[in-house]
């Protein structure tokens, strides 16, 4: 008995050894598209024009997902531009290859194709795609990427009947390329003709097609993104409360709001019940802080209810004022929103198991934008430097080793030069390029000493919003900070002269693009890149160079440097 025991024994041992090698191996599900971009005609604002439509749609078609689900999208670029998407707020661990940007890849090429291939990894969230190269912005080109939790993680609301994707965003009735011209040209392109829902535009009373379906008594999820140019919005629904449950990756304290201020590239998700009479309600979208409003309406219909024309313009959500008092309303706003202590977000653990608030500071970099004229054409510049694209990516020059061929490292100081230093307001055009200690807990400071918002996105890393106040910042207002449930997030706005505090640690190997989400100023210089190289040269920290990954410029011709090991 005792031989024919141990043969069981073995026996288990092998077949534990083969499941245990199994689950080492298995990988997490994939999702695989194929996306065709194309110019189509397009009228946000009810005037034909030229867009910019993924499989023939816009808003673009929605990348529905899990957490740590690999994504897998085959572009073929069927404009006669260059085209690059990037993926925004997704962190793309390990792997600033597949962000998207041009100091990160070289373009698809107009007739040719690349295949993205990146993991959501412990991510979960509202957060959508959309063109970076020249102006594509202005002509679509963007769309939902919908993260979910993991079947094994509860999230902190029942499951809602339905989930719905509101793009939001002013539009400008010219096109990307008559845009692209006027700022090549050196001049602004000036106040947006519009603002859309969702590629449409309505004002109250029009007969429209309903944007959304709601059935009495159910509840439903909308994950709201702001994908304008440079225009805040304010966002309210005709006699429905909105409770806030998700920002940028990010469950909420689930506050209540009759209207919620969304500034350009934020993403948010809301609860909604349909608890009134049914029929027909407004979705109600303004501009904040322009000197004259422009707004749009969508429509939400009660099923088997009242139906066309049953909208009423009475008791409409009323947007904010657009002066001092609606900033600090706005500011007010900013300050109600926290994170979930008690919610899990992507992993089981509680948000609010990692005290950031604890960890000390290893680097505060202040960064103060500044409009100007360099040659008598416009720039926009961080703390006197105006980015400018190199002809070859900036991640490809520096893989490479010939990065001094192309830029030069922290060419912009961690504080913004001096008056005396700087009487003339000197403005450099050059290739930004931070250079970042890796695993480094950093403090960012955004001034903004103009009398315009701002909007700014970190790539490769969610940050903790800390802090924004009025005026400008010095050590002692470290004593504001929340340090305790600041929400996780990727974008921040910078209230007219006034300041804005975040927090992260550099812990995502990659070069990664900190930029102005206003996208004139984005295109006209005001953008860095952080490098955050690991020491170790390592798998275990970054990816390597993907086999199809395109090479261009200085390096198109090189041989290929040794791979980093495991």
């Amino acid at each position: 008995m005792e031989g024919a025991n141990n043969v069981k024994i073995v026996a288990l041992l092998i077949i534990c050894l083969s499941v245990g090698a199994l689950l080492v191996k298995a990988e997490d599900p994939y999702l695989f598209f194929e996306w065709n971009v194309t110019y189509g005609t397009i009228a946000p604002l009810g005037v034909p024009q030229q867009g910019i439509l993924i499989n023939g749609q816009l808003p673009g078609p929605r990348i529905n997902c899990t957490s740590n689900n690999n994504i897998v999208v085959n572009v073929y670029n069927k404009l006669d531009e260059p085209l690059l998407l990037t993926w925004n707020g997704i962190q793309q661990r390990k792997n600033s290859w597949q962000d998207g940007t041009p100091g990160t890849m070289c373009p698809i090429m107009p007739g040719t194709n690349f295949t993205y291939h990146f993991q959501v990894k412990d991510q979960i969230g509202s957060f959508f795609y959309f063109p970076t190269t020249s102006l594509h912005r202005a002509s679509g080109g963007f769309g939902a990427l919908d993260v979910h939790s993991r079947n094994l993680i509860p999230i902190p609301f029942d499951k809602p009947a339905d989930e719905y994707n509101v793009f939001l965003g002013d539009w400008y009735n010219k096109g990307h390329k008559a845009l692209k011209k006027t700022l090549d040209g050196g001049r602004t392109i000036g106040r947006p003709d519009g603002i859309h829902i969702n590629g449409k535009s309505n004002k109250l009373g029009d007969k429209a097609e309903p944007l959304f379906s709601m059935e009495a008594g159910k509840t439903y999820r909308y994950r709201i993104c702001n994908v304008g140019m440079r225009t805040s919005v304010n966002i309210g629904i005709q006699g429905h409360a909105m409770k806030l449950v998700e920002m940028e990756g990010s469950h909420t304290v689930q506050n209540m709001y009759d209207s919620l201020d969304i500034h350009v590239g934020q993403c948010l998700s809301v609860l909604v019940t349909a608890d009134q009479e049914p029929k027909d309600y407004y979705m109600v979208v303004s501009s904040r802080f322009l000197k004259q409003a422009i707004s749009s309406v969508g429509i939400l219909r009660y099923a088997n209810g009242k139906g066309v024309g049953s909208a009423s313009s009475d008791h409409l959500p009323t947007p904010p004022p657009n002066n001092t008092q609606g900033i600090a309303w706005s500011m007010n706003q900013f300050r109600s929103f926290r994170w979930n202590l008690t919610a899990s977000a992507a992993r089981p653990n509680p948000q609010g198991s990692y005290h950031y608030g604890q960890i000390n500071i290893t680097r505060t970099i202040k960064i103060v934008n500044s409009r100007s004229q360099v040659n008598g054409k416009l720039r926009f510049a961080l703390n006197g430097i105006s980015h400018m694209d190199s002809d070859t990516p900036l991640k490809l020059v520096e893989y490479f080793g010939v990065a001094e061929k192309t830029f030069k490292y922290d060419v912009m100081g961690d504080e913004p030069p001096t008056p005396s230093s700087n009487n003339n307001k000197v403005v450099t055009i050059a290739p930004n390029v931070k250079n970042a200690t890796f695993r480094n807990f950093v403090e960012i400071i955004f001034e903004n000493e103009e009398k315009t918002i701002q909007t700014y996105h970190l790539d490769g890393y969610s940050f903790f919003a800390v802090g924004i106040e009025p005026g400008k910042w010095n050590p002692e207002k470290r004593k504001n900070y929340n340090l305790v449930d600041a929400v996780s997030r990727h974008s921040i706005q910078v209230y007219p002269n006034s300041w804005a505090a975040i927090m992260t640690t550099l812990d995502n190997a990659g070069i990664w693009n900190l930029r102005s989400d206003m996208w004139e100023r984005n295109y006209l210089g005001q953008q860095l890149y952080f490098s955050v190289l690991s020491p170790s040269r390592s798998l275990r920290d970054e990816y390597n160079l993907p086999d199809n990954h395109p090479l261009c410029g200085t390096v198109k011709s090189m041989p290929m440097p040794p791979p980093y090991k495991p």
